[in-house]
């Protein structure tokens, strides 16, 4: 396995914990946070549909970014002060958060589309 696809699944085991965390505390249930457990499954078993689940599911996360990045976008313009994130009521900064996001989807381009990623996970298993 490569070392690249190792990255992203273990990068992946942590996305499915924290959602399953989520999951088990808002008792909701949504396609964005849960979606990664059909990508990380079908990675480790190298499953046919695996490199194109997992293109998909980078394009919802890429949406759903963009989607609140522009929203707080346009609630900057109207009022400055309301554009928060807080967290178990500790803020987070909104710069670092940006780029920490932008660096996590590179990553997970990069790893998705490189032909070292295709080629593991469209070569049959012995």
């Amino acid at each position: 396995m490569p070392k690249r696809l190792m990255l992203l699944i273990s990068l992946y085991c942590l996305f499915s914990i924290a959602a399953l965390l989520r999951a088990v505390t808002t008792q909701s249930f949504d396609v964005f946070t849960l979606g990664v457990l059909p990508v990380l499954v079908g990675i480790m078993m190298r499953t046919p549909w695996s490199s194109l689940v997992l293109k998909i599911y980078i394009g919802m996360q890429t949406l759903g970014f963009s989607a609140l990045g522009i929203t707080a976008i346009i609630a900057y313009r109207i009022t400055p002060e309301d554009v928060k994130v807080i967290v178990s009521g500790h803020n987070i900064p909104m710069l670092p958060l940006t780029i920490s996001i932008i660096v996590i989807l590179l990553l997970q381009y990069w790893i998705a589309f490189s032909k070292v990623t295709s080629h593991y996970l469209t070569r049959q298993t012995q």
